[in-house]
């Protein structure tokens, strides 16, 4: 595949810059409203099932937005993938572009993870009616990692031969890199891993990204539009 060159470099264009900034409002504001006042925005902000008492249509948004406040390594590394890999793609695609990438390939890894959940709930647990209101209740994910996959899946395919290296030290090539990983969250989500991972909203995040990028190379328009 062709090696994507930027129009211009900024090592932190705006819509990457002002991501940034969301997600960590986002996150003090969880954490000091939570621990001020007793207001839990995951409990607003976060996605719920569709059929919970708890759904609202802006939490399809939001949730991307929000992350953990009891393990912080859930934020840092979102929002570190999203400025490595997130920057060389706004640079080339500018920020229009990656803003809309980012905002589909998050409300994409949603739609997967609760397909999943539906087909789970409905054919494969034998739940009681007590049981199943009890379940669609307690659904709620939080976090960029969606959209951050769907970024990585468009890095690994606009610069494949790039290298990445793995906690610093082990070298790989990104397309490599994003194949392995891609097939770890399919492993892991199948086998159903119970480690509190939406492994699918990451394999839906890398899926919407596939396909809008392959429609935008069949239309010839996969360079800026801004």
């Amino acid at each position: 595949m062709q090696e994507f060159q930027p129009v211009r470099f900024q090592i932190l264009p705006p819509v990457v810059k002002n991501l940034l900034i969301i997600n960590g409002i986002f996150f003090v504001a969880t954490l000091v409203l939570g621990n001020t006042f007793g207001i839990n925005l995951s409990r607003i902000f976060g996605l719920h099932y569709f059929a919970s008492d708890l759904f609202k249509p802006w939490q399809i948004i939001t949730y991307m937005f929000m992350h953990s406040t009891t393990d912080f390594g859930h934020i840092f590394f979102n929002m570190f993938a999203l400025w490595m890999f997130g920057s060389a793609i706004e640079n080339v695609w500018g920020g229009k572009r990656f803003l809309l990438y980012y905002l589909i390939t998050g409300i994409g890894a949603a739609v997967l993870h609760y397909l999943i959940v539906t087909y789970q709930i409905h054919y494969v647990w034998n739940l009681t009616d007590f049981q199943y209101y009890f379940a669609i209740n307690q659904f709620n994910i939080v976090g960029a990692s969606g959209a951050v996959f769907g970024i990585l899946l468009a890095f690994g395919m606009m610069f494949p031969n790039s290298m990445i290296y793995i906690y610093f030290l082990f070298p790989m090539k990104a397309k490599w890199f994003v194949i392995i990983y891609g097939a770890l969250e399919l492993i892991y989500g199948v086998a159903g891993s119970n480690d509190g991972i939406a492994h699918f909203a990451h394999l839906g995040g890398m899926l919407f990204g596939l396909i809008l990028i392959l429609l935008w190379k069949k239309k010839g328009n996969i360079h800026r539009f801004n």
